[in-house]
């Protein structure tokens, strides 16, 4: 696969963050960028992270839970595709 077709993934994580690999633009809400300097980033979904948007690991001591995946409702909405 060349750098061209390459597309990034977002993984939810059960009781865990949103995990992003490959080529991303994180950008603020007013739209400026975020620097993440990497390829592969955990973002926090939990709330509690001190390095927001970035996952410092809070979701665990919070006992934060959170399904991973695609919920019932969503797979409703938005079969998975098998590509």
């Amino acid at each position: 696969m060349s750098a061209r077709d390459e597309r990034a993934e977002i993984i939810p994580y059960r009781d865990g963050p949103l995990v992003v690999r490959g080529p991303f633009v994180l950008l603020d809400e007013d739209g400026r960028e975020i620097d993440a300097g990497r390829r592969t980033v955990a973002l926090c979904r939990c709330g509690r992270s001190q390095l927001r948007p970035f996952c410092d690991g809070s979701h665990r001591r919070a006992r934060y839970r959170a399904e991973g995946g695609v919920s019932p409702d969503a797979e409703r909405r938005h079969p998975l595709r098998g590509d």
